[in-house]
């Protein structure tokens, strides 16, 4: 099992014994536990209960309890538990704002079991009879219901990605010999996927019967002989499909996707004489076969260059290609600096030392500090005294010369009239600041508009932080105007961030683009709480890929003192 897969079965361990009322401590044990594994560099099942002890944090039941999980799929502690409950109780947790108290107080006090009993209860207004919830809450549950059933189906890119990582190790060591691809919106990098699609060159007919053995299978939908379907733990349905060598790109290119860049390509190949499907390339007079083995000779013979994935949305990809003129898009490798993380001195896990060590390890040249400020209380934000005391022993780690560069700076909140959380002369005296809205999100466009609007004005504000607060499969986006603050970031000369955390990927690859076009300038941010959070860069990259974006496009892909200077403090703002 993947790393993900056992953090997901901890997490649920801890809301279960949340919901029954157990020992705090304990709780807090497998949640800590939960996100420890869920950003360990290494495979968590490949080590002994040994290597599992060795990792900070991780005590000698909370090893026994990953060997186990890691070992059989599941932990009897969490079956356990489970049959304490309906199976739907699970269901409860995944809304927006409905956390085990909750849960617990909903389950004990009025019998609800399920989405549908939720609903019913808030339609009948039982909710906001209870104690401690209320009008306002019970508006917020019918709420996430109503989202919920929106991206019923969706997954996280990065909970598809090790699904399906996951999915395709088992099938390799059942094949050695066979090519296995993932395909669909997962290869195309889209934020949220729906099913994993895999496909299979050069594998076994027997490789069919392995698939719907994976141990995470809760029902086999279809078995058959070129494809089969499954549905596995965590939501996912799984399609896996066998390909004849000779057929491998065309199957690649049409089972990728979109379905309107597909229809477009097929399109331009029947104006050529031609016609595509997922078995290749053929002409339309003689059926002959033209091209199907490699991608790029089935995009070759339609007369334009072979397309990235995440480019294939139908956006003018296709115009471009025949042009020759697609960009060379940004890689990870691209990224030099990381500017947005948090460290134990407010809410995150390492302290400064050890996140500019692990950044330094990631392959990055230099990071920005940027701890919460002091209106984020539950985070434990700073005031003016701590964040000058903090960006002194940034600066002392940063003179100790260990091989990463290190800016002082802040995560400073945007309050709800626009004005920033920390006084001005702190803030000055500060290397960079991120400026982010937290709370409030509740506020007409117009005044959040205005709102970010003057945050983007204040001089000292560097970078504006996950511009659109949208939680994925959880929250939309607060009510704003995107272009209005990208005209604006740019007249100000204030980058826009697109936040790499999996469930903010925020900007969206839409919104970097139109920044990007608009002549904003961009930067791709970890947001990371401790030291195992730098991998999630890759996210944030894809989003860039998505828009379009070159590697000169993204300010931290300069070199540090390039960098710097490019820094809204230490140029004039365009007119």
């Amino acid at each position: 099992m993947d790393n993900g897969a056992i953090a997901r079965i901890l997490r649920e361990i801890a809301d279960l014994l949340e919901i029954k009322g157990e020992n705090p401590f304990k709780i807090r044990a497998y949640r800590n536990g939960a996100d420890i594994i869920s950003n360990h560099p290494h495979e968590s099942a490949l080590l002994d209960d040994t290597g599992l002890r060795e990792i900070p944090g991780i005590g000698k039941d909370l090893a026994a309890r990953i060997r186990e999980i890691a070992q059989t799929g599941d932990a009897a502690f969490h079956r356990e538990l489970i049959a304490e409950f309906p199976p739907t109780i699970l269901d409860l947790l995944h809304l927006q704002g409905v956390g085990p108290k909750t849960v617990a107080t909903l389950y004990r006090d009025l019998g609800i079991r399920t989405l549908e009993d939720l609903e019913q209860a808030c339609r009948d207004g039982r909710i906001r009879a209870l104690k401690g919830m209320g009008a306002k809450k019970e508006a917020l549950i019918l709420k996430a219901l109503d989202e919920r059933r929106r991206f019923a189906g969706r997954h996280l890119l990065s909970h598809a990605y090790e699904a399906s990582a996951a999915l395709q190790t088992f099938l390799r060591e059942r094949a050695p010999g066979a090519v296995i691809e993932a395909v669909g919106s997962l290869r195309r990098g889209c934020d949220t996927c729906g099913d994993l699609d895999l496909l299979a060159t050069g594998a076994p007919a027997s490789l069919m019967d392995r698939f719907v053995e994976y141990p995470l299978v809760e029902r086999v939908l279809g078995h058959g002989d070129t494809k089969s379907c499954i549905l596995i733990q965590g939501g996912f349905q799984a399609d896996l499909r066998l390909v004849a060598p000779e057929s491998r790109g065309a199957a690649m290119q049409y089972f990728t996707g979109s379905k309107a860049h597909n229809i477009a390509l097929r399109d331009r190949a029947i104006g050529l004489g031609f016609k595509l499907n997922e078995y290749g390339l053929f002409r339309i007079d003689d059926d002959r076969r033209v091209a199907g083995e490699r991608e790029e000779d089935i995009y070759d013979a339609l007369g334009v260059d072979w397309v990235p994935p995440e480019l294939r949305e139908m956006r003018g990809e296709i115009e471009a290609a025949a042009a020759h003129a697609l960009p060379r898009l940004i890689d990870r490798a691209d990224l030099r600096g990381d500017l947005h993380m948090h460290t134990t001195e407010t809410d995150g896990k390492d302290d400064i030392r050890t996140m500019a060590l692990a950044a330094r390890d990631a392959g990055l040249e230099y990071i920005a500090i940027t701890d919460h400020s002091q209106s984020l209380a539950m985070a434990n934000g700073l005031d003016e005294r701590r964040a000058l005391a903090h960006a002194a022993r940034i600066r002392a780690v940063d003179a100790e010369g260990i091989g990463i560069r290190l800016l002082a700076g802040i995560e400073c909140d945007i309050k709800p009239d626009g004005s920033l959380d920390l006084a001005d002369d702190c803030l000055a005296a500060l290397d960079i600041v991120v400026a982010s809205v937290h709370s409030g999100f509740n506020q007409e466009r117009q005044a959040m508009t205005d709102r970010v609007l003057r945050a983007i004005e204040h001089p000292h504000v560097d970078i504006l932080g996950h511009p659109t607060g949208r939680m994925l499969l959880k929250r939309q986006a607060y009510p704003i105007d995107v272009e209005a603050v990208i005209d604006a970031a740019r007249r100000q000369g204030v980058a826009v961030e697109i936040n790499s955390q999996p469930h903010r990927l925020d900007l969206h690859d839409v919104h970097a683009r139109l920044a990007h076009d608009r002549g904003a300038s961009l930067v791709i941010s970890s947001d990371s709480h401790s030291r195992h959070g730098f991998g999630y860069l890759r996210w944030g990259t894809a989003v860039g890929r998505r828009a379009w974006l070159q590697a000169g496009d993204v300010l931290n892909t300069r070199p540090f003192d390039e960098f710097r200077a490019s820094l809204r403090r230490h140029r004039r703002p365009r007119s």
